[in-house]
């Protein structure tokens, strides 16, 4: 049932409010107590546990007092040591060799956290210098306890002095100068017209929102990556390696440059748009979030796995199943070797050169083409094996496509007269779904690799 306070109010003069203070004070009889519990949002504790665990640092920044917000804190999940594990600001004046024997390093690098948590109150942080600034970053758990809005303020500008990325939530006006501040400001929706201005996203239901926001961003990303370890090795190496074995070594140029184009326009883009709808991987909140300022979306492990070896991979089987062709039709390699399109074996035309060639050309595309078929279903995941990943019902149309693209350009006759392709050998098709599942076999047992020794230099070099 709902209570109801009345309050009243009348104009007395000075001396009876001075009568009425005296006894106010004075011969008191206790009744009781009154308390006020403001409980925090029942999700906090989960959208807490779940963002400990992608690596994110949940630190609470309240006006409370501090015993207030240490408790708050501790049944949201924020902190999670025992009383005697939780220390003050008087922690922060030992010096590093103190921290050394704690099993942290003199650096300023975050990723040797304290298993100690602390609570600092505002007033502290008014002491503190930066070399003390340097210690409270490495704790894992932080409090800090009747604060205003300049101190939250400057609380974020240090922690971003120490390269790290802030995300701030707040709901009121007190808060909007941090959340202009952080790298991500978070509202909720509820708040302030001032808040909501100055805020990078608003959560219009609840906080755990932000757990969503942080598991489809990580997956953006990685699709990105994805997307582009895709594309690589077929739309780029493997194109690359036929025009330079043409300049320099004078072989025919066994990969058209209509093909070519065939590959990076068609039979790849809409594999490619597919990525894109990837579900997030298992382990996308298990990981740790990636360094802004030296984790990039292209860097040398996705170079090194997209050319060093799916590429390299795809480009020796295609040059390997277009000159046996040759080979076995009469036109051989020596005679292939430096002639810069001057090619004179013994017995054959000048047409039917041009038409081994041709079908040898049309075989290197058809192998890239089914190839990537496997590689595609290779990089749906980064780290987890591609059984225990949900299923793209996206990928069964591309596949398709990209294959009618194929016998659209190389089996209708009004194309492969004009174009210079060709008609392809049965057998053509289905060697290269022999080399493309040894690609994926490959990329399984390096994946388990990588997860059963994360420590390893497989894992290191892992994308």
């Amino acid at each position: 049932p709902l209570e109801a306070l009345q309050f009243d109010s009348a104009t007395q003069p000075r001396e009876y409010e001075l009568d009425i203070m005296g006894r106010a004070s004075t011969e008191l009889i206790l009744v009781g107590l009154i308390a006020i519990v403001d409980p925090p949002r029942a999700e906090i504790p989960e959208v807490v546990r779940i963002l400990r665990g992608a690596g994110v640092r949940v630190f609470m920044v309240t006006g409370d007092f501090k015993l207030t917000a240490a408790a708050i804190a501790a049944e949201c999940g924020i902190i999670t040591q025992s009383q005697k594990n939780i220390e003050d600001v008087t922690s922060l004046a030992f010096d590093d060799d103190y921290l050394e024997s704690a099993g942290i390093e003199k650096s300023h690098d975050h990723s040797e956290l304290r298993t100690h948590s602390i609570v600092l109150s505002g007033a502290d942080l008014e002491t503190l210098d930066d070399s003390q600034w340097n210690k409270l970053c490495r704790y894992d758990e932080i409090v800090f306890a009747r604060t205003t809005p300049e101190h939250k303020l400057r609380i974020v500008k240090e922690l971003q002095k120490r390269e790290l990325t802030v995300g701030m939530t707040g709901d009121g006006v007190n808060d909007a100068p941090s959340l202009k501040q952080a790298d991500v400001g978070i509202a909720m929706g509820s708040g302030s017209d001032v808040a909501l201005e100055a805020a990078d996203m608003v959560l219009l239901d609840s906080f755990a929102a932000i757990v969503e926001a942080v598991r489809y961003g990580r997956v953006v990303y990685d699709n990105l990556k994805k997307t582009i370890c895709y594309l690589l090795p077929a739309g780029s190496f493997s194109e690359f390696w036929p025009v330079i074995t043409n300049v320099v070594f004078g072989l025919p140029q066994v990969l058209s440059s209509f093909l070519m184009i065939i590959i990076c326009c068609f039979t790849d883009c809409a594999a490619a748009t597919a990525i894109a709808y990837e579900k997030p991987e298992a382990d996308v909140l298990m990981r740790p979030p990636r360094n802004a300022k030296k984790d990039r979306l292209v860097d040398w492990k996705l170079v090194l796995h997209a050319y060093g070896y799916i590429g390299m991979i795809e480009t020796v089987c295609s040059f390997a199943m277009s000159y046996w062709y040759a080979q076995r039709q009469g036109l051989t390699f020596s005679s292939l070797w430096f002639a810069f399109n001057n090619v004179t074996p013994n017995g054959l035309s000048t047409d039917e050169v041009t038409a081994i060639l041709n079908t040898a050309s049309s075989i290197y595309f058809v192998n890239l083409v089914v190839m990537q078929w496997f590689n595609l279903f290779a990089v749906r995941t980064r780290r987890l094996s591609v059984l225990n990943h949900r299923f793209n019902w996206y990928l069964p149309p591309a596949i398709i496509f990209a294959l009618l693209v194929a016998i659209l350009f190389l089996y209708v006759p009004e194309f492969y007269s004009v174009l210079g392709t060709s008609t392809v050998p049965v057998a053509n098709w289905f060697l290269p779904m022999g080399f493309g599942t040894g690609v994926l076999l490959l990329d399984e047992g390096r994946k388990w690799l990588v997860r059963r020794y994360p420590r390893s230099l497989i894992a290191k070099m892992a994308w």
